[in-house]
């Protein structure tokens, strides 16, 4: 029995007859089409990179920014559609601080991821409602040391030891499996990741892209911050001296 073409793809609270929910598809399908977004965890941190692409030369640098702050000790970078991010960063942030409120310590990195998941999940309950647009990967460090989580448009999350999302996620995660994550430091794993951004990068097909990266960890007392800019000018120029040798 065909369900394509058949009006099962008008509402998210509507099955196809072979059990899909085409809606949520589609919104895995925005998130393909945005730039990567990847995530590390390291031994004494979690570093976020992300590919930002830039639409025009008239933007100004560093604006609408795709890895944000959900707590001191809580970082989140998107992939998909940009407005969708800034709302689930947002619910993210109230999440975080009625935890902080309730119990007057962090929130555990697993419980926001959760808590996001379910929330993500409504959307696709709903015929008024549209699912959200965005895969979204959480970092940060808590009591049990750091922690990296996915979170899927349909709602699911899981738990990552290195994470990618986003149009080059299948090469990302090619060279995030030949990496001995538990071995890395952060400022090594900013090198290799700022080098896997460079890498998935076509720049036959898309336009220039910002790197945007932030870590959290030992080099961080435990805040989530933008990596130095330093480091981060270090670590785009030996990814694309080590883009040159790969071609």
């Amino acid at each position: 029995m065909t369900s394509i073409g058949t009006g099962y793809d008008l509402s998210a609270s509507t099955y196809s007859p072979d059990g899909r929910i085409f809606q949520v598809e589609y919104a895995n399908k925005a998130v393909e089409n945005s730039g990567t977004a990847i995530g590390l965890r390291v031994k004494d941190g979690i570093v976020l990179a992300v590919e930002k692409l830039v639409h025009s030369k008239l933007l100004i640098p560093d604006a609408n920014r795709r890895i944000q702050t959900l707590d001191r000790h809580l970082g989140l970078a998107t992939a998909g559609l940009l407005a969708d991010g800034r709302q689930l960063a947002n619910r993210a942030r109230d999440e975080s601080a009625n935890f902080r409120d309730s119990f007057r310590s962090p929130a555990p990195v697993k419980y926001i991821a959760d808590r996001l998941g379910s929330y993500v999940q409504v959307y696709t309950l709903y015929s008024s409602v549209r699912p959200f647009g965005i895969s979204t990967i959480i970092g940060g460090v808590d009591q049990d040391g750091p922690s990296l989580f996915v979170i899927e448009p349909s709602g699911v999350f899981f738990g990552y030891h290195g994470a990618a999302v986003g149009k080059g996620r299948q090469l990302a995660k090619t060279e995030l499996e030949k990496l001995k994550l538990s071995e890395l430091t952060m400022r090594q794993a900013v090198l290799e990741a700022a080098r896997i951004i460079y890498l998935v990068h076509d720049d036959s097909k898309e336009k220039t892209f910002e790197l945007e990266m932030s870590w959290i960890g030992d080099e961080t007392n435990g805040l989530h911050v933008p990596v130095p800019k330093d480091l981060l000018a270090e670590a785009e120029q030996k990814a694309k001296a080590a883009l040159e040798d790969f071609e």
